[in-house]
């Protein structure tokens, strides 16, 4: 979630112009709508072609029931670990039985920015979920260059050492890029498939340079970046941001459904965001080089399925900016790519409307071919 790099965006603004087993189907059986698997490659028959660039939209179901009951914070925090990579300790989470599954949080959030998924994932698949170093629980070490190819090779190590399978990377806005990244750089018999909620452009704004919004505002952006490496100027700024009610008014900006943007959601935010070494991540990660664009790693990924799920009222990485157009017109160059257009929603699908996503979801991943004999992410 980029609840952080979204206030950083506002600033700016404001400054400028297979049928699914039964056992699945009882997870959604409070929904007023069936699970619908898509074939790999095209949208789903639920999908409708809008018009304006190739971007498609999927019509968006009734409004759902209460999904399956989220996991408490003090649950998440009793099933975490930690795992030391590069003499850093890595938060994260193991839970169920299954076919492997790890979820990567965005920009600002952490392992429990999942807890409305977690639970429902773990009754068919081993779901993990990590703290991308510098962020939730996990090490924030001083004068630590934060980059997308490190969180991208953090990655990878997790599944060679910890997990050990080929596993289904799911990940949001920069965790997306980071899961994106980490699959280009891998094979089969390590990333089994991917899954992008929302995927960002780059770890901070500046990636968008073809976004007529972003040149209007670039020169500025380079000005934040100066003033954001001046200690004093930066830990104001920090503080602003993470104050309660700034952060719950940042996040209301980019959920598409107030209903989800409540006390625990901000503590989930903001928790963190008091820890050491916090602000150091905050600054690096925002003046930091943006890492590679997905829209030039995606066509190495055309022996791996991927589903895209893109909430049309993301302020963030909005659809019709060159990112979302990218991600719009995929499944019709890329045969492996299945995308659903969720209507109503914003940055952060999963959390925002779960229910929406889970129908989506366990069907993809119920449609999965199975991993090669013996496979293992060694």
């Amino acid at each position: 979630m980029a609840a952080l790099a979204a206030h950083h965006h506002r600033l700016l603004s404001s400054s400028s112009a297979a049928a699914p087993p039964a056992r699945r189907r009882r997870c959604l059986s409070s929904l007023p709508f069936s699970p619908r698997p898509s074939s790999h490659g095209r949208l789903s028959s639920s999908t409708r072609a809008s018009g304006g660039g190739g971007t498609s939209s999927a019509a968006a179901p009734p409004a759902a029931a209460a999904t399956s009951a989220s996991l408490s914070l003090e649950e998440l925090r009793r099933g975490c670990t930690t795992w030391t990579w590069r003499g850093m300790r890595v938060n994260y989470l193991a839970r169920g039985q299954g076919p492997p599954v790890l979820l990567v949080h965005g920009f600002g959030a952490s392992v429990a920015h999942w807890r409305r998924n977690i639970g429902v994932l773990s009754e068919s698949y081993t779901v993990y979920a990590i703290d991308l170093l510098g962020f939730g629980a996990s090490d924030k070490p001083s004068g630590f260059s934060y980059t997308m190819e490190t969180w991208a090779e953090l990655i990878l190590d997790f599944l060679k050492e910890v997990v050990k399978r080929p596993t289904v990377l799911v990940g949001n806005s920069v965790g997306s890029l980071a899961c994106v990244i980490a699959a280009s750089e891998s094979n089969r018999d390590v990333v089994r498939g991917l899954v992008l909620l929302n995927c960002a452009g780059g770890m901070n704004n500046k990636a968008i340079v073809d976004d007529w919004r972003i040149k209007l505002v670039l020169p500025l952006l380079w000005l934040i970046d100066f003033l954001l490496n001046q200690r004093p100027i930066a830990s104001a700024l920090f503080n602003r941001v993470k104050n309660r009610d700034n952060l719950k008014d940042i996040l209301l900006s980019v959920y598409g459904n107030k209903d989800a943007v409540d006390d625990e959601l901000v503590e989930i935010i903001r928790g963190p965001a008091d820890t050491e070494g916090a602000l150091d991540a905050f600054v690096s990660t925002v003046t930091g080089p943006p890492g590679p664009s997905p829209i030039a790693l995606m066509p190495r990924l055309a022996d791996v399925p991927v589903l895209v799920l893109w909430g049309d009222r993301d302020p963030f990485t909005p659809i019709d900016g060159p990112v979302g157009k990218f991600f719009s017109k995929l499944p019709s160059e890329l045969p492996n790519v299945t995308l659903h257009m969720l209507e109503g929603v914003g940055h952060c699908p999963h959390d925002d409307r779960p229910d929406l996503v889970h129908d989506r979801l366990l069907p993809w991943l119920d449609g999965l071919p199975p991993p090669a004999a013996g496979a293992a992410a060694v």
